[in-house]
């Protein structure tokens, strides 16, 4: 029955109904991240007001709710039908096509189909309306699509300062816009600790109420959690829970004082400094305690991933922090999940197949290959979403540079660090710290446009980026922040 449908498209056009023609290509729309194969061809689609969506399962169905509705009052020129079955190795490819009859996307798996859900959306809005008549034509052809890595992340600080739900799952639907698939929380630092443990209430109570620049700090209940996480998956996006340690852990141990390893009196803390805190990594009262946080966030998340932090620990002893890091790597793993932590965990033996996130030290993303773990690539000069653009920028830092829009897209992941082979790096992250903003609109600024850079140098080959493709696409479009300032 539902193929009956597409038929009575084509009798409907074969017997005189609308042709569209499209004054665009669609090799010329800006599409962002570029596809890895455009086939144009003559003609246009009419995407009218009673467009229906044909699918052939029940999860296909829910993508409907992404689908956006033209609001036209003419019909359009055929269904939209999203189907299954395409033969890809990335369960994110898809094949997206346009002809005089209908659209079709059809995916590897579900979230191939959301991926062309997007791009359909940005041909959408590149698309001009037929002459004296309101509906859009969209052009015709064939896009062919897949990523060239598989993680493709931005991570958000909600610990310096916490952010709402609403304000997450906002920035969640626009990661998927471009086609980002992992959202890395930092949910605990020495200003605030950010996520409900339910065996140790008092970091919420006590621990949760403070941020930079003394504001009322914020934390997410389980439940909350539960409820980004799965407003993230609708949208295949992946939400990794970090707890760092032993460093960075004031606002825990202001809570539970018997944590604390540095020897000082400890008390709550808004400033920026880093480095001062530690856990102590001798007192078995800590790996009790940390084994009951992962235990509880484990059972919550759907990640495979589990970040435990590790960076900037500079009051911990080498040989303490050794012991500690691989201590609760064997935690996480007894838990089911993988380790991930900031490079400086290359120094430990955390096991083959965990991650090195590198952000600072080439030395220590060779030694992980070296201890046959896996790197994340988030050079802080490249990839730091909280780098200022310039001296003029109202937000941000600049410890590791300015970073203008250009030189966050002028670098290849893949062949960043010499050595560094492609298939050792499991893909790119772009981390925001929240230092200097506590809002969507100072989270826009920074994250826009160079966000979308990220989100091109994760999906599209280098073979097919060059900088100047990219800024005239990016100069057609549309997004978050004010565009102006950049």
């Amino acid at each position: 029955m539902k193929y009956v449908l597409s038929l009575f498209a084509v009798l409907l056009v074969s017997c005189g109904g609308p042709i569209y023609e499209s004054d665009t290509s669609l090799d010329q729309l800006p599409l962002i991240p570029r596809p890895q194969s455009v086939i144009s061809e003559l003609g246009g689609f009419g995407y009218g007001s009673n467009l229906e969506v044909i699918t052939d399962n029940q999860e296909l169905a829910d993508l409907q709710a992404f689908i956006p509705v033209e609001s036209s009052l003419e019909n359009s020129s055929g269904p939209l039908v999203l189907s299954l079955g395409l033969k890809h190795p990335s369960p994110e490819a898809y094949r997206l096509s346009i002809n005089r009859r209908e659209i079709r996307i059809q995916g590897a798996s579900p979230a191939g189909v959301f991926r062309g859900i997007q791009t359909l959306r940005q041909i959408l809005a590149a698309s001009n309306s037929a002459p004296q008549q309101p509906i859009k034509v969209l052009p015709l052809g064939v896009i062919e699509d897949w990523p060239s890595v598989s993680y493709r992340g931005t991570m958000l600080d909600v610990a310096r300062h916490f952010f709402t739900v609403d304000e997450v799952k906002r920035y969640i639907d626009q990661m998927a816009q471009y086609k980002i698939n992992t959202l890395h929380l930092h949910l605990s630092d020495d200003q605030g600790w950010r996520i409900e443990i339910k065996a140790y209430p008092r970091l919420t109570g006590i621990g949760a109420a403070t941020e930079v620049g003394g504001g009322s700090g914020g934390f997410y209940t389980q439940e909350d959690f539960l409820e980004l996480q799965a407003y993230a998956a609708q949208r295949f996006i992946q939400i990794i829970p970090e707890i760092d340690m032993p460093g960075h852990t004031n606002a825990a141990i202001v809570a539970y004082p018997e944590l604390n390893g540095n020897g000082k009196t400890v008390s709550p803390y808004t400033g920026t400094a880093v480095g001062f805190s530690t856990f102590d990594a001798r007192n078995e009262a800590v790996y009790t305690f940390v084994n009951q946080v992962v235990k509880e966030l484990s059972s919550l998340s759907t990640s495979p991933y589990f970040h435990l932090g590790g960076d900037e620990s500079h009051v911990t002893s080498k040989e303490d922090y050794l012991y500690f890091v691989e201590r609760v790597g064997q935690i996480i793993r007894t838990h089911q999940k993988t380790p991930i932590g900031w490079d400086e965990v290359a120094q430990t033996d955390l096991g083959p197949g965990s991650v090195a996130q590198f952000w600072a030290s080439e030395k220590n993303a060779l030694a992980a290959v070296d201890k046959k773990m896996k790197v994340l690539m988030s050079p802080a000069k490249k990839a730091y979403l909280d780098m200022q653009y310039d001296s003029l920028s109202p937000y941000g830092l600049h410890w590791a540079g300015y970073i203008s829009v250009q030189d966050a897209y002028n670098w290849d992941p893949l062949s960043y660090v010499p050595g560094l082979d492609a298939d050792q790096i499991l893909g790119i992250e772009a981390p925001l710290w929240s230092e200097t903003i506590s809002d969507s609109s100072g989270l826009e600024y920074l994250a826009f446009p160079r966000l979308i850079c990220v989100a091109e140098l994760g999906w599209t080959p280098q073979s097919l980026r060059s900088w100047e493709d990219f800024n005239r696409r990016l100069t057609e479009v549309s997004y978050p922040g004010n565009k102006s300032s950049k």
